[in-house]
């Protein structure tokens, strides 16, 4: 099982900056992604970003440029660092993590239990 802590969020105004960070915890094998997803009222969940053990980082087209994701292996960490921020980036955001729970078992997704962020005049 993989617990996930997030931390970070909060309210801004627009244009603000914000870091919300993810850690992973519990008994697992590995995890070969983290990241992030978000929900706004009345929208359905959507992909933030996302980073792989590799190297590889992925952003949704509306915060590109916008946003960086980052992630610390060692700690089994992620980072969502979220600067000029809109009205619109606002909603719960949730941590993913894609785990093999064991080295023989099927990969699992685990999701923490969101963080508000708030982008208000």
């Amino acid at each position: 099982q993989v617990q996930l802590v997030e931390s970070g969020g909060g309210s801004v105004q627009p244009g603000g900056s914000l870091r919300l960070s993810c850690a992973a915890s519990g008994s697992f094998f590995r995890i070969p992604a983290m990241g992030w997803y978000r929900q706004a009222p009345g929208k359905q969940r959507e992909l933030v970003a996302t980073a792989t053990s590799g190297g590889s980082f992925n952003y949704a087209d509306s915060v590109k440029g916008r946003f960086t994701i980052s992630r610390d292996n060692a700690k089994n960490t992620v980072y969502l660092q979220m600067g000029s921020l809109k009205p619109e980036d606002t909603a719960v955001y949730y941590c993913n993590a894609r785990a093999y729970p064991t080295m023989t078992s099927t990969f699992a997704d685990y999701w923490g239990q969101g963080t508000q962020v708030t982008v208000s005049s």
